[in-house]
């Protein structure tokens, strides 16, 4: 299933004239019995909404207040995501000539023409506030916060991304959270903007528009609506006349061969560049530790830490955490065997959650040996999104090979990397003539397509991969330093800098260790201390995963650090 969630918003798209009927009632709720969540996005208050619309309990999450107030109807929860203006501010306005204020838990509306007057109380106040316009309603929010940051929050909690999500509305207010959907579409009363926005219109209009998007989504997953999605093109590489090599992020398998010390792994580095700045998660399996380095990935294992599958897939749940499990902690000889219970762990986390977007596995061949008995059972019926690199492609079985929509042969003989996977997979191949490789070239072929095989130059990572900052691993952070002391005070043990952190924490007693977990103290002393905002934000997620057990958590948190700063051994 492609489209695992449904954002809409209410007025002018679900309701008309404020109301939403039972009959889009029945047609959101025959959309969750096919498995997909539902999230409201709308600029009214709650306590509006409450008292308009019986239906909110058909939502997993009800976004008001423009993005500014986010609320749960099953647990009755609500999360703010901003301040309220000064109440000098809604005083002033008064005093002003601005009538019709209404005042929420965060936002402050009102009507036009009045938002000369705001933006001047605003400017003369020295507020950072923020114009927003739906239609004649004059929106005043804080600075940041609109329908995207509020859908945001909601798809964290559901473990969801931006990519799995349908966005459908009709007003200016909706470019917001329609712009970072993977299909934003416009039901047929949207303005102009929104229309110029969406990937496709529906042919009714409002109430009769969703029903009709719902109804598609249900039947075929908007396999028939030919989506126009350009912008969701990945570019991967340059041809000589300057054009792009582009690929779908979606539904394309990829294959990277050639010899030894070719670049393979740099190649399959600048794909994984481009992915993330897509915001795709990725999930690499990397058996000789080659991809440790990379920026806004996380590694787990070690030579010393073999990385469990719990560990691997509970940070997996966060859709912004892109993961490198490294398997130089296990045996060769084991590794068919975890990648076997892995990949079924991955394929059903996809099923619930659509991630990881892509799984790169190096050395594939090691993975998936062609001879492994087990084999029949651990290779799904399809892969999808996947990258294979290895410097065997007829290592690997013809099973995986038959399933490569993309092959990029790299090294000095690209032609003789070709013919080997196309004999291995059952492909006729045929080089061009007069093609020939200049330096750096790499060979691009769609075993599938029409078009025959061509030379480019692959786009590499455009960052250092390398990251260290040997002041906080091996330095003295004197007044800085991180003190266990656990429950009490029992302990006085100074951690002066990172490498000594990782050796306490390693060998403390797990009650100090989660008494420090638990109080937020690690990703605080990351943050304040340490100054790694990245760093403390990965290590507050693992602090608010009170499933994991100490060991876990301990091992993730010392993995965090080890990744970061190249610890010595």
């Amino acid at each position: 299933m492609r489209y695992l969630a449904l954002a809409t918003d209410y007025d002018g798209t679900l309701a008309t004239d404020g109301e939403m009927s039972a009959t889009m009632a029945a047609a959101i709720k025959r959309l969750r019995k096919s498995g997909r969540r539902t999230i409201l996005v709308t600029g009214r208050r709650l306590d509006d909404l409450l008292a308009i619309c019986p239906y909110v309990h058909l939502f997993d999450y009800v976004v008001v207040e423009n993005g500014a107030v986010v609320y749960a109807p099953h647990t009755r929860r609500t999360t703010l995501l901003g301040d309220r203006p000064p109440p000098a501010f809604t005083e002033r306005l008064a005093q002003l000539g601005v009538d019709r204020v209404e005042v929420g838990q965060v936002m402050l509306s009102t009507w036009l023409p009045h938002h000369t007057t705001v933006l001047q109380v605003i400017q003369e106040m020295g507020l950072e506030l923020l114009i927003v316009f739906n239609r004649s309603a004059v929106m005043v929010l804080p600075a940041g916060v609109n329908k995207s940051t509020g859908l945001d929050y909601a798809l964290r909690q559901l473990g969801l991304s931006f990519h799995e999500v349908v966005g459908v509305g009709d007003a200016e207010n909706d470019h917001s959270f329609l712009q970072r959907c993977e299909c934003p579409v416009a039901v047929a009363n949207a303005v102009p903007p929104i229309r110029q926005l969406a990937a496709f219109v529906t042919q009714g209009e409002a109430e009769r528009g969703v029903i009709e998007l719902i109804e598609d989504l249900i039947a075929n997953d908007l396999s028939g609506m030919q989506c126009r999605m350009p912008k969701s093109r990945i570019a991967i590489a340059s041809r000589a006349d300057g054009a792009s090599v582009t690929i779908s992020p979606y539904g394309m398998n990829i294959l990277i061969a050639g010899p030894s010390a070719s670049g393979k792994s740099t190649i399959a580095a600048g794909i994984v560049e481009r992915l993330i700045e897509h915001a795709y998660q990725v999930c690499i399996v990397d058996p000789e530790g080659d991809y440790g380095t990379l920026q806004e990935v996380i590694t787990l294992g070690s030579a010393r830490h073999p990385v469990s599958l719990n560990e691997a897939l509970s940070l997996l749940e966060d859709p912004k955490v892109n993961l490198n499990i490294n398997l130089l902690g296990i045996a060769l000889a084991d590794r068919p065997a975890y990648f076997g219970q892995l990949l079924p762990s991955l394929s059903t986390l996809r099923t619930r959650t659509g991630r990881p977007h892509w799984i790169v596995l190096d050395e594939a061949h090691h993975l998936l040996p062609a001879e492994w008995g087990h084999l029949p059972q651990a290779l799904p019926q399809k892969l999808g999104e996947v990258v294979l690199v290895t410097v065997h492609p007829d290592h690997l079985p013809r099973a995986i090979l038959v399933m490569v929509d993309l092959v990029i042969a790299v090294g000095p003989a690209p032609d003789t990397t070709l013919r080997g996977f196309a004999s291995a997979a059952g492909h006729a191949f045929t080089w061009p003539d007069g093609l020939s490789r200049e330096d750096e070239q790499i060979a691009f072929w769609f075993p599938g397509g029409e078009d025959a095989a061509f030379l480019a130059h692959a786009i590499p990572p455009s960052r250092d991969r390398i990251r260290h900052r040997r002041k906080y691993a091996e330095g003295n952070m004197r007044y800085r330093s991180f003190f266990f002391r656990g429950p009490g005070d029992r302990h006085n043990l100074r951690a002066q800098n990172l490498a000594l952190f990782s050796q306490i924490a390693e060998g403390i007693d797990e009650e100090t260790w989660l008494y420090h977990l638990h109080r937020g103290d690690y990703s605080r002393w990351f943050r304040d201390a340490v100054k790694d905002r990245y760093l403390a934000d990965q290590a507050e997620r693992v602090e608010q995963r009170q499933a994991l057990l100490p060991t876990e958590s301990r091992n993730l948190i010392r993995n965090l650090i080890d990744t970061r700063y190249t610890l010595p051994e």
